[in-house]
């Protein structure tokens, strides 16, 4: 993993070099009228390079959590009927077993109370602090991938920001060495610092949206897994299942009585 990394340091630095030396006669020679993408992308300058990279990672990180916070992933309601019939029959055990072979973040935090189960008299209190200690683990560990969407979002208008501070003092600096006498090269030098201002705003948008997207996804998926651990508890220490579980016919006999 180091040579790896030391590798990609390496070819990353010999790219930004050949980058700033590529850079500058294209912006002199860019117009409207022939500019490609690529083009654009260079007259950003070396700062297009983090750009760009954040850019992949931006692309990774939602993918990523379209898959990872899917409910279905995380949730498994289809297992909710069969761990609710093992709770009504004080089957802890089982119950315990059975998460340990099918993990996700509901199995996970469910064991983390059944383990408190398994010794002597219940402390449902003790259990409900073991399943909240558990969910905050899973929460922290599923929210990362989502985080580093919103440092991506803080981060690249920054690195834009740079980018257009780095474009304005060449731009004067031209002036200052050539005066006004070579429009084109200002031009290139303007040109970097408006493009890597550009980049870093397309960037930092969708990076932001997909954030907040996520997030309340996962706010959702959070607040339906407590709700079904407090239907799995409370028929255990009950013996009765809840009132959810119920179907019409039940109700109705329960209303008669």
């Amino acid at each position: 993993m180091k040579k790896t990394g030391i590798a990609i340091m390496v070819l990353l630095g010999a790219a930004g070099v050949v980058f700033g030396q590529e850079a500058a006669p294209e912006a002199a020679a860019l117009t409207t009228e022939n500019a490609t993408l690529w083009q654009l992308i260079k007259t950003g300058g070396i700062t297009m390079i983090p750009l760009g990279i954040l850019s992949f990672a931006m692309v990774t990180f939602i993918v990523q959590n379209f898959f990872s916070l899917r409910e279905k992933t995380l949730l498994h309601t289809e297992m909710l009927p069969e761990l609710l019939e093992m709770m009504l029959s004080k089957k802890v055990r089982h119950a315990l077993i059975y998460c340990r072979k099918h993990p996700s973040m509901f199995t996970n935090t469910f064991a983390a109370g059944l383990e408190r189960c398994m010794k002597g008299e219940v402390s449902f209190d003790k259990v409900h602090e073991a399943v909240e200690e558990a969910s905050v683990e899973q929460m922290t560990q599923l929210m990362k991938p989502i985080d580093y969407l919103s440092i991506i979002g803080a981060t690249s208008p920054m690195l834009g920001l740079l980018g257009t501070v780095m474009g304005m003092i060449k731009a004067f600096q031209t002036m200052g060495t050539q005066g006004m006498g070579k429009p084109e090269v200002l031009a290139g030098n303007i040109g970097e610092a408006l493009i890597t201002t550009a980049t870093g705003l397309i960037i930092a948008i969708p990076a932001m949206a997909f954030f907040f997207y996520f997030k309340k996804r996962f706010d959702k998926t959070l607040a339906t897994l407590g709700r079904n651990l407090s239907y799995l508890f409370d028929a255990l220490e009950t013996g009765e299942k809840p009132l959810t579980f119920m179907d019409v016919e039940a109700l109705e006999q329960m209303g008669d009585e």
